[in-house]
């Protein structure tokens, strides 16, 4: 979390000093918060350049790079690709005991996850009121493997014994399967996206000519890929889908 949070600060930094002398069509700053509800905490810091596209900068489009962290307690993941999920998944979050009949799931007392996205938004300015819209669509996820326990109704994974000779067991639910995040994260809509990804809708009231206050809802999606494939479909990635409340602050770099 310390190298992402790092490299973010250092690449704000490069496009506030190489932004020092751009015309006053081009506008930046940062957005720094963090998403809430029960069982989950997504804080982040995002960099964001916008082109007002008139005059009276009332319309607005642009660029993000986004550094965010992902806490979760209790969650379910389920199967991820679209081959095997379609029509099956979707919001809201599937963290409830619930299991969708012939899907997979990680049941995770807790899992984490960090990531760093590019994105894009739009925005309109009304006085000091500014309502927009943002979307990840590529980017990257690190994290550690954490256990969890991993359910299925037809399932069988192959495991490695003390001797190196391996074998093929079937279960309904094994305690001891191991996962990390995705670590590709890629906008393809739906149930073809790959990772941590997260789309807004958010309003902003410029408080001060250097701060505005910022609340947001917000669409995420985590994904996790098991160390073990199950044998009878071949996959080994698992989605978890939430959304929830954001509040934060703005600081702009020009006004």
């Amino acid at each position: 979390m310390r190298i992402l949070l790092t490299t973010v600060l250092v690449l704000i930094s490069f496009f506030a000093f190489s932004q020092s002398s751009v015309s006053t069509r081009i506008s930046s700053g940062i957005d720094v918060g963090a998403g809430f509800k029960t069982d989950y905490t997504v804080p982040s810091i995002t960099y964001y350049e916008l082109l007002n596209l008139d005059a009276n900068r009332i319309f607005s489009v642009g660029w993000t790079i986004k550094g965010s962290a992902f806490y979760g307690d209790n969650l379910n993941y389920i199967t991820a690709p679209a081959k095997l999920s379609r029509g099956k998944t979707g919001f809201p979050a599937l963290s409830a005991p619930l299991i969708p009949e012939n899907l997979d799931t990680l049941r995770y007392d807790w899992v984490t996850g960090t990531s760093l996205n590019l994105g894009l938004r739009a925005q309109i300015r009304v006085g000091p009121v500014e309502v927009g819209g943002s979307a990840d669509i590529l980017g990257l996820s690190f994290g550690k493997n954490r256990t969890a326990r991993y359910i299925s109704s037809s399932g069988q994974y192959e495991i490695t014994k003390s001797n190196t000779e391996k074998d093929t067991v079937t279960f309904r639910s094994s305690p001891g399967q191991r996962a990390k995040p995705q670590t590709l994260n890629l906008r393809l809509l739906g149930d073809n996206d790959y990772g941590t990804l997260a789309t807004e809708v958010y309003v902003r009231l410029q408080v001060t000519r250097r701060v505005g206050l910022r609340v947001a809802y917000q669409w995420i999606t985590t994904e996790m890929r098991a160390s073990n494939k199950n044998l009878i479909d071949g996959n080994d990635r698992f989605r978890n889908t939430a959304s929830m409340a954001y509040v934060g602050l703005t600081l702009p770099f020009f006004k």
